[in-house]
């Protein structure tokens, strides 16, 4: 059944995975089952919960909770910027006073893996401890 044939419903699991918020249709099933993701403030907890334009989808993503807006429902997993017209980002802009994540101590090729010393101080500057 066609996302038409439907009345412009479509499965979560399948519209995250169209929307391309996860690489695989399983990884979306995963986060739709666990109870994780929030349609209109209520909790799923099953991949095929049907969602349509104009809900509101909160769940976690690499860290960082997203939120969005359903704009339209895909009718096939397509390209990055036609995936972005499926959705409506509601996430709030950064706070001038977050930085973003530091980049990651450099070591030298073949130096071998840190000291006990060296990772205790790569631990501290980490953590912002002096």
């Amino acid at each position: 059944m066609t996302a038409e044939e439907a009345g412009g419903r479509l499965r979560v699991d399948k519209w995250l995975w169209h929307a391309r918020f996860f690489k695989t249709r399983g990884v979306s099933a995963d986060l739709a089952g666990s109870g994780r993701l929030r349609i209109n403030g209520e909790r799923c907890e099953k991949p095929a919960q049907t969602v349509r334009p104009g809900d509101v989808l909160t769940f976690p993503q690499a860290g960082r909770v997203r939120v969005v807006r359903i704009a339209a429902i895909g009718t096939r997993r397509g390209p990055a910027p036609e995936a972005a017209g499926l959705y409506e980002d509601l996430d709030p802009p950064a706070a001038p006073g977050d930085a973003p994540e530091p980049a990651p101590a450099e070591r030298e090729a073949g130096a071998g893996r840190p000291t006990k010393r060296e990772r205790r101080r790569i631990d501290r500057l980490r953590s912002g401890e002096p």
